[in-house]
């Protein structure tokens, strides 16, 4: 059995100005229960970015940053890596380890972002691989 990005990515995206200081895209992410933000394309940002748990680790909490000073597009990682929807979650996953990331924005064949694919998505991908009798990712 081959399992499709598509099968297996949030189809919940959510946006941020790159402008939005990182306090506010922190309480978005809390109140939406989820670990990364894409960041929209702006004056000064003309290609899309993403902000993840990740960043804030790093770029605010390690080097103890006051995050109420700080804009996203401060700390955003840009540009996207994307992957396409008809992707297998195998070459997926090898892409997230080979780029050591944790999220990948999904996109369409017109190149829309669809979806978003983490790491911890592959929990669940593991276990229905173990369920269905396919052992291995390749």
């Amino acid at each position: 059995m081959q399992f499709r990005v598509r099968d297996w990515m949030m189809d919940l995206v959510v946006y941020v100005d790159p402008e939005t200081l990182v306090t506010d895209a922190l309480a978005t992410m809390r109140r939406r229960y989820i670990s990364s933000l894409i960041v929209n394309k702006g004056p000064n940002n003309p290609e899309f970015g993403i902000l993840t748990s990740t960043d804030i680790s790093d770029k605010i909490v390690a080097q103890h940053r006051n995050p109420g000073a700080v804009r996203v597009r401060e700390i955003m990682t840009s540009p996207l890596i994307t992957i396409d929807q008809d992707m297998a979650v195998e070459e997926c996953a090898r892409i997230m380890h080979q780029h050591r990331i944790h999220h990948l924005p999904v996109v369409d064949a017109a190149g829309m972002i669809v979806g978003m694919i983490s790491a911890t998505d592959f929990l669940v991908v593991a276990e229905a691989m173990g369920h269905s009798g396919d052992r291995a990712l390749s």
